[in-house]
């Protein structure tokens, strides 16, 4: 088990102005962060890997897609432009050395049709996405899709559904991952969700039902980590957390006020309830 922290908390663009940040979660007892992947070149990233080896931090990275890279586009030229945004991102973290990329590049955040995921829709996501995985096998990337809650999107929002995505792209580096804060809200249950996705599931996002620290809010985290360590996960647990300070994305995921008294209450709290919760299953 790792555990990392999602640095969209603090930019969309990691830059040399975060690399004391990346020292202090290196102190408090991270492995790795999780380093968008908004924007940015091979030199760019190059500069950040040899400060993250620096550090001794290991990283994955997260990436979206917006209405002119949507993979589920009636229109071929998006989904051409989704594949190769993809292929950039893919190619960005083999610069970083990153072992996995998640995020829900399926379709564009709060983008909404006023109905449910077509059949049509699931085919094109399914073939932008096979030729990703393949191109990620070439760069030891594992492509870890998200579905959100639906909220926030229409195409991807149970774990049932993501599982079916998963067998749908059929390649072995193309997996999905669990959100806590997703599963919250569309799932019956924490457990029976993570044991619909165990033998697909290649990461985890520790979030609260509001964004905020994790363990201080609804999430049913005793069910959560007993479910995982019972289908025997053993890899990223990577806090995210969100606040104002990008105001696109406090937008489209609905962040409209201060979730925490502040970022380092996140990261050092967040730490440390996770290795306690872990403990406990392990006890149990």
């Amino acid at each position: 088990m790792k555990i990392g922290m999602n640095l969209l908390l603090w930019n969309g663009f990691i830059d040399e102005s975060h690399f004391p940040l990346l020292a202090e979660l290196k102190k408090t007892g991270y492995d790795g962060v999780e380093i968008p992947l908004f924007g940015g070149d091979a030199a760019h990233y190059k500069k950040l890997r040899k400060q993250l080896d620096q550090e001794g931090l290991e990283c994955t990275t997260v990436t979206v897609l917006d209405e002119k890279t949507s993979a589920i586009s009636p229109d071929a030229a998006i989904r051409q432009a989704s594949g190769e945004r993809l292929k950039w991102a893919i190619e960005m973290n083999g610069i970083l050395g990153s072992g996995s990329m998640c995020g829900p590049f399926h379709s564009p955040l709060a983008v909404f049709t006023g109905s449910g995921p077509t059949e049509d829709e699931k085919k094109r996501a399914a073939e932008v996405l096979r030729p990703a995985a393949e191109f990620a096998q070439q760069h030891k990337v594992t492509l870890c899709i998200e579905y959100l809650n639906r909220f926030e999107c229409y195409f991807l929002t149970t774990a049932k559904d993501a599982r079916a995505l998963v067998k749908s792209v059929d390649h072995p580096n193309f997996k999905t991952m669990y959100d806590t804060f997703h599963a919250h809200i569309e799932e019956k249950n924490q457990g029976s969700a993570i044991k619909t996705v165990a033998d697909v599931m290649g990461h985890v996002h520790i979030s609260e039902n509001d964004r905020g620290t994790p363990g201080t809010g609804q999430v049913h985290w005793d069910t959560a980590f007993k479910a995982l360590r019972e289908v025997g996960y053993d890899g990223w647990f990577v806090i995210e957390a969100f606040g104002r300070a990008l105001p696109d994305l406090a937008a489209a995921t609905r962040v409209w006020r201060d979730l925490f008294p502040s970022p380092s209450e996140v990261y050092t709290q967040g730490i440390q309830f996770i290795r306690n919760k872990w403990a406990e299953t392990a006890r149990k």
